[in-house]
């Protein structure tokens, strides 16, 4: 399969202005004859959906929460990047391209990433227009941060509530469309499959998780803004309910999944704590501005943090990359922490944490305005922890966080299935091997305000849309699928909870495929998955009926796609044999632990094609070509 990623010829600077003036366009009344499916009303789905109602099209909307504003956009807490420049710190939409293309470790396409810098500048006005409460300085201007893997401030926030904030926007610009019966919402519908009609995405079947009811869903094209699979390891800082069904069964009917090992450790997460626990707790990247983060120098050092004087104490962030210090990007961090850890340096229980410090910034600025910044943050490390982080410094160690592969899309962000976009997380497109902080929120709201409205113009505009029904046999076929999974998963019967199958999964993920990961390791971990999913299908237990509202079949459904999917995680992180971003192979590091990328023969996407269960997928690669960021050793030093 040849992939071809449609991007337009010419300068960089011109390739997006010029596609727009060159797509083909949609009069008015000819949208309104155009059906589109929207699935999830996070950042990306909601901010898609309402743009292409205010154009015209006729737009459904799905949630499998009751309300749109349950979408997990809201757990982003730092900020959002722009390159506005309003501090006149050097920052510029070249900038904020070149922070991203390193950042990523050179694993992104650079034409998606310059538009994203560049239509960011757009977002923020748009964000302010429909109400957000950016912070702002004592002048009115809004204000800026700065987070990992930059050296400028550019990143939005309202306090440490940035994508609440954010998405309440979006919602009300989803629900005015709402109200003027441009869209329908959806609510408690879980897509349970993708129906493909003459090598087109055209519809979709869902579950509504109240009755059990399934039924498909017709239109011109379908939309996925469905999030990441970063609970494929069980604990990380995604929602309970996040999962990687609806990307994993568009997968399963045809569509490419790109770079699916490429998974980021956020390295502010407050520390596991024991067996019981059911997720994690992110701490904003924005602590880093303020905190420094420290271990003691010596090993099994058990001395209180206060009584640890300065010359005890190692700011391994600041020793080792002096030019970002404790603002290093994401995987850098990541693995700095885990180094510490396993030399013996660690604190708190087991030793899996280091030290958050805001002691000098409240020294330096009072802790007035540390609260003024932050307090939401302190609060709610407080009430989990029962310590006060403004007197004892927080402990935190790094967790699975977001994910940056996803289904393969072209410039267009439409996959290789024709009527198939795919936004925001759900997609591979921007990010590379690591994302910076304070990104996702920013190509959510790209992809949904300022890309796709473009877009899919262009591909309605091509024509050719047989009328299709939920009485064709194709959405019929994937009704009786979907009805016969769920069905299957009831009749098993067995002595295992789904939690508990889960569970396990992903602490063979965790160990095997986390933060660091080895051939052998990898290997071990393709033999162990089949084996698990052996015993799913045969010792699942699953109570009650698929007619009612049932928690432990939707679960069960999700750890199914899990199962599947973590095997097809681990096949490319094995056939990747480089370091890059956060895919750590031990064997490919430089000298002082640095991660060692393989240019010369894996400079590519890896976009991998469903074959079966249990059948090795097929690689098709997308050859990365750098124009304008020449390839580099990544440094942070």
């Amino acid at each position: 399969m040849k992939l071809n990623a449609n991007i337009p010829d010419g300068p960089i600077q011109q390739k997006w202005d010029k596609h727009i003036a060159d797509s083909k366009l949609v009069n008015p009344a000819n949208k309104r004859k155009f059906t589109v499916l929207v699935v999830g009303t996070g950042l990306a789905g909601a901010s898609a959906a309402a743009t292409l109602a205010e154009l015209g099209y006729n737009v459904h909307a799905y949630t499998y929460h009751d309300s749109a504003r349950r979408a997990h956009s809201i757990a982003a807490q730092g900020g959002i990047n722009a390159a506005k420049n309003y501090q006149n710190d050097g920052d510029s939409v070249w900038r904020l391209f070149y922070d991203t293309v390193k950042g990523g470790d050179f694993r992104a396409r650079e034409a998606n990433v310059y538009r994203l810098a560049q239509v960011s500048t757009s977002i923020i006005d748009q964000c302010v227009a429909q109400g957000v409460p950016f912070a702002r300085e004592y002048g009115g201007y809004l204000s800026n941060r700065s987070f990992g893997g930059a050296q400028v401030s550019r990143t939005f926030y309202a306090r440490g509530q940035t994508g609440q904030q954010l998405l309440i926007g979006a919602y009300q610009a989803l629900s005015r469309q709402v109200g003027l019966g441009t869209v329908t919402l959806h609510t408690k519908k879980e897509m349970m499959d993708l129906v493909v009609v003459n090598g087109k995405a055209r519809g979709i079947v869902t579950r509504d998780l109240k009755s059990g009811e399934i039924e498909s869903h017709m239109a011109d094209a379908v939309i996925l803004a469905t999030g990441g699979y970063g609970n494929v390891f069980y604990l990380s800082t995604n929602a309970k309910a996040c999962n990687v069904t609806a990307t994993y069964r568009a997968y399963k009917k045809g569509a490419l999944f790109g770079n699916p090992c490429y998974t980021q450790i956020h390295p502010t997460c407050i520390p596991v704590s024991g067996d019981y626990q059911s997720k994690l707790t992110l701490m904003s990247e924005s602590l880093r501005n303020d905190g420094r983060i420290w271990v003691p120098k010596q090993k099994g050092d058990t001395r209180t943090p206060d009584q640890i004087p300065e010359s005890d104490r190692d700011y391994y962030l600041e020793r080792k990359y002096p030019s970002y210090g404790n603002l290093s990007p994401r995987d850098i961090a990541s693995r700095a922490a885990k180094q510490v850890c396993d030399e013996g340096r660690g604190v708190g229980p087991g030793g899996l944490g280091v030290y958050l410090d805001f002691a000098d910034a409240i020294k330096r600025l009072g802790q007035a305005k540390i609260e003024e910044r932050y307090g939401n943050l302190f609060e709610m490390y407080e009430r989990i922890t029962g310590e006060n982080p403004y007197e004892v410094p927080m402990r935190i160690y790094p967790a699975v966080h977001y994910t940056m592969g996803g289904l393969w899309v072209d410039y267009n962000l439409m996959s290789n299935l024709p009527g198939l976009f795919v936004l925001g997380e759900a997609n591979f497109s921007d990010h590379g091997a690591n994302r910076l902080g304070a990104s996702a929120l920013m190509q959510g709201l790209a992809d949904g305000y300022f890309v796709i409205p473009y877009t899919i113009g262009g591909y309605f505009a091509q024509g050719g849309f047989d009328k299709v029904s939920s009485d064709s046999a194709e959405a019929k076929q994937a009704v009786a699928e979907a009805t016969e999974r769920v069905n299957k998963l009831l009749s098993i019967k067995g002595k295992r909870t789904p939690a508990s199958f889960h569970r396990e999964l992903g602490k063979i993920m965790w160990d095997l495929c986390g933060m660091a990961r080895t051939e052998a390791g990898l290997k071990e971990a393709l033999v162990r998955i089949p084996k698990l999913r052996e015993e799913f299908w045969r010792d699942l237990l699953v109570p009650g009926s698929g007619e009612e509202l049932n928690q432990t079949l939707e679960h069960a459904n999700r750890v199914a796609d899990f199962m599947e999917f973590a095997e097809l995680m681990v096949t490319d992180a094995l056939h990747r044999n480089e370091s890059c971003g956060g895919h750590f192979r031990e064997e490919y590091q430089t000298e002082d632990g640095e991660a060692l990328r393989n240019d010369e023969e894996f400079a590519y996407v890896a976009a991998w094609e469903y074959n079966g269960v249990g059948v090795a997928p097929t690689l098709h690669k997308e050859e990365l070509t750098f124009d304008n960021v020449h390839l580099a050793t990544r440094s942070y030093k």
